[in-house]
């Protein structure tokens, strides 16, 4: 818990976190505002504006990911942060009267703006976290972004979810993410300053050459490459497992809604488990020893998921909590050192830059992820058979990131 009492780490943890939980809160409060109430009102297909909207909230991670890293390398990065946070607020003060107007294209345009928020906040801090951070600090502080960052994903849905749809939901979803957006404010003006490794970078503002070019940067470093091949996979098991769980419960397992809400925190909670214990294993020693053997365990829990999942209904559902968790625990044990990796040994004059590239990666493999689900399910897998597919490939994605302790 050191870390968590340190200028140079506080502060950018409750700022990711804040950003983390303002984002699902406002995705989530404007889905089921679009599911439960508009989409009724105004007759428009509810699932397609839900697919828009998280296409829309990706979409600028292509867009600019690539000018997000250049400015990230050039300015000062805890400036830039403050900077963006303000620009949260301003973003927070339209989704207000979004929500109050019940317009659902002009809530679709601000989620696209708290995309492009993200975007530019993603390279920021993760090249913050070596900047400010200690060698044998890097691993622990990793494990406390991606924990608290699952958390927040679970707490801004639920509380997004049940604000909405409250008497006065739309004042009290308003009120929430103004504040939110405040404190996360306040906390960047508490981050050290993060002078830029390369003050001179002259911008390029063509954003699909210099996409091409920072991915160019990720793959001169073979081991960091393979560390964001290995991220993005992450996204991709966890894009499909998250994105499947209303359905599964639904129409495999016949249960009630709160179902889903209990699978989303255990799934979280385990992400947690598993970042802290690989912190524990590694002893803040940066190493990949354990990486593939917990891409292992996503697959063989992901197997055992399927064969709990034929017997359906209440019975089998402790036994599908069980794998549940020990696949995101497993999951946790495996992300945690591949960022660590991806920030130590890269270049630190391009570091912004190459965390730029893994997320313009990661979103691609998300929208694979959607693109490989969706056809799947059009050649009549069921969504157990989904999990099966994936935990399978899981498999072979383990064997590629053995090469990693070979380099």
């Amino acid at each position: 818990m050191s870390l968590l009492r340190t200028r140079r780490f506080l502060p950018l943890f409750l700022t990711q976190f804040l950003g983390a939980f303002n984002d699902n809160l406002l995705k989530n409060a404007l889905v089921m505002l679009v599911t439960y109430r508009i989409a009724a009102q105004t007759g428009e297909n509810a699932q397609l504006l839900v697919t828009l909207a998280a296409g829309l909230f990706i979409l600028p991670f292509f867009l600019f990911s690539a000018t997000a890293g250049q400015l990230a390398d050039k300015f000062d990065r805890a400036r830039l942060t403050r900077i963006i946070k303000i620009a949260e607020i301003v973003i927070m003060l339209f989704a207000a009267a979004g929500f109050a107007l019940e317009n659902t294209w002009f809530l679709l345009f601000v989620l696209f703006c708290m995309g492009t928020h993200s975007t530019f906040f993603g390279p920021i801090k993760y090249a913050l976290l070596p900047q400010h951070l200690q060698g044998e600090e890097l691993l622990p502080g990793n494990a406390y972004i991606e924990a608290g960052t699952f958390l927040a994903i679970l707490l801004g849905t639920l509380l997004g979810g049940v604000l909405i749809l409250q008497s006065g939901g739309v004042w009290l979803i308003s009120s929430a993410l103004l504040s939110v957006a405040l404190l996360g404010y306040l906390a960047s003006r508490h981050i050290p300053p993060a002078p830029p490794p390369e003050p001179a970078l002259v911008i390029n503002r063509n954003p699909w050459r210099e996409t091409w070019r920072i991915v160019g940067f990720a793959r001169a470093d073979k081991r960091v490459f393979r560390c964001i091949l290995g991220i993005s996979w992450f996204w991709l098991v966890g894009a499909t497992f998250l994105s499947q769980f209303p359905p599964y419960v639904k129409d495999v397992l016949h249960a009630e809604a709160a179902v889903v809400t209990l699978f989303l925190t255990v799934f979280s909670v385990g992400i947690g488990v598993g970042s802290f214990l690989c912190n524990k294993l590694l002893r803040g020693h940066i190493s990949s020893a354990y990486v593939s053997l917990a891409a292992l365990g996503m697959a063989a829990f992901g197997v055992d998921l399927y064969f709990a999942s034929l017997h359906g209904g209440a019975s089998g559902l402790p036994h599908i909590v069980l794998d549940l968790f020990a696949i995101a625990v497993s999951a946790g044990l495996y992300i945690v050192p591949l960022y660590a990796i991806m920030q130590h040994e890269s270049e630190a004059a391009h570091r912004a830059r190459i965390i730029a590239a893994n997320n313009v990666i990661n979103a691609l493999f998300m929208v694979a992820a959607a693109l490989f689900t969706l056809l799947m399910l059009s050649f009549s897998f069921t969504i157990p058979q989904v999990f099966l597919s994936i935990s399978a490939a899981n498999a072979l994605a383990a064997l590629y990131i053995r090469k990693l302790t070979h380099l």
